[in-house]
């Protein structure tokens, strides 16, 4: 194997990698400790703090820092929560990576209250200082609303405690307001998956040098199973794809770069696994390289891995409603005269426009809905709509009930097309045709 060879950039990034936790730089000493331009530097430095190597702070300047891997998100921790309320730390800051269960509003009287904090709690409260210093003894954090301070004696014991003080100038309601839409929006992403939660990181991801040969891909396709290599250069970012079908009848001595497709496509670790689905789906593609923001690869995806992670979505409780979810949940499923299936509602306000009828936004989202719900129930899969004609024919009034009809016109192992008409007292409304791509 050849030995790696390092660009300025990347050699700037591997040093600050090196720096203990807590190092003070800037882009003059790096230049000067690397010999290379602060123009250089500059740009190593703005990409270490986008990877969580470093991080500027006010009054302080560029500090090496830990980098933290992602964590699951059914939680807030008070660091959030300063920066969902716009807060200032009083004391307590060592406390700040720690996870709150539930927040308590301070609302009553302090005896009255007492009954409902417990160690984890995040108490909203305003100036009264007595419950900051009980909150306080019982484990909890404290988040101080007006923009009020507490005595020195509560910063002192938060600080003994590791319990953060925090202090807003925002009123409680809003605050309450402010963390419960903090914590509802992240139950949603908590339902967006993304590739770097499904890619492997226990096992070795087997790949190919340009200068490899045939001889060694088809020793690793032996000992591997594998008929499908990224082939990647020095620096580890991918610069080819090479299947088996690509080495039929070629010599054993023959370099790989011969052989293998130029610019493959790749994919980013933060990409969610629904669009890498579609790219698939789309571009007949089985493996695509998975890559870091520095552009080197970290893993591999696979049709399969996409299939089985959009089927374990599909069983998953829901945690969080998306406007999609909401328009839906008024639609219930009914049975017809002649044993075929269709979905019925009725117009609530939220999905009016000004003038008090349907807006046709919300139509086509309903329309797509049954389409979509009709082609999973018949082929037990997953599926990419491509396009629709959408035709809004007469104007649906508030409260008024209305029919979701579905007619499946074609259906193949790979595509379908499919029509919904939307009814109201018998007379046909709005009318779509939707083509789309069948996922597995």
């Amino acid at each position: 194997m050849q030995e790696e060879t390092l660009t300025k950039h990347e050699q700037i990034i591997r040093y600050i990698e090196e720096l203990s936790v807590g190092t003070h730089i800037s882009v003059r000493k790096i230049a000067q400790a690397l010999e290379v331009s602060e123009g250089t530097a500059y740009r190593a430095m703005k990409e270490a703090e986008s990877l969580g190597y470093v991080s500027t702070k006010d009054r302080t300047g560029t500090v090496r820092v830990e980098k933290k891997e992602p964590q699951a998100i059914d939680k807030l921790t008070f660091a959030e929560v300063v920066n969902i309320v716009d807060g200032e730390v009083l004391g307590g800051a060592g406390g700040l990576h720690k996870s709150l269960n539930k927040f308590v509003i301070g609302a009553m009287q302090l005896e009255a209250m007492k009954r409902y904090i417990e160690p984890g709690n995040l108490l909203i409260v305003g100036n009264r200082t007595q419950a900051h210093l009980y909150a306080l003894g019982q484990g909890a954090g404290i988040l101080v609303t007006g923009g009020f301070q507490t005595l020195d004696e509560a910063k002192e014991l938060a600080d003994e405690l590791e319990l953060p003080i925090i202090s807003t100038s925002y009123d409680t309601f809003t605050v309450a307001t402010m963390i419960n839409r903090a914590i509802y929006d992240q139950l949603i992403k908590k339902k967006i998956m993304l590739v770097r939660d499904i890619i492997r990181t226990d096992t070795r991801v087997y790949s190919l040098r340009a200068e490899d040969t045939v001889s060694d891909m088809r020793h690793w396709m032996d000992e591997t199973g594998h008929t499908r290599f990224p082939v990647v250069d020095e620096r580890n970012k991918p610069i080819g794809m090479v299947t088996a079908k690509d080495v039929v009848g070629a010599e054993a001595g023959q370099p790989i770069y011969q052989l293998m497709t130029l610019d493959p496509l790749t994919v980013s670790d933060q990409a969610p696994v629904a669009s890498v689905s579609h790219t698939m789906v789309w571009e007949g593609i089985e493996l695509l390289p998975v890559v870091g923001k520095d552009g080197k690869m970290v893993g591999v995806i696979s049709r399969d891995d996409v299939l089985k992670a959009m089927q374990y979505l599909q069983t998953q409780p829901q945690h969080g409603e998306t406007l999609e979810d909401q328009i839906w949940s008024g639609m219930e499923k009914v049975r017809g005269k002649d044993g075929e299936f269709y979905y019925r509602g009725t117009v609530t306000a939220q999905m009016t426009n000004p003038i008090g009828t349907v807006s046709e936004g919300i139509l086509t989202t309903l329309m797509s809905q049954v389409a979509i719900r009709t082609i999973r129930e018949q082929k037990r899969g997953d599926l990419i709509v491509d396009s629709s004609s959408n035709y809004f024919l007469l104007p649906i009034p508030i409260d008024s009930v209305i029919e979701c009809v579905p007619n499946v016109l074609e259906m193949s192992r790979r595509y379908g097309k499919i029509e919904v008409d939307i009814f109201c007292d018998g007379k046909r409304m709005a009318k779509s045709t939707f083509t789309c791509r069948l996922t597995d």
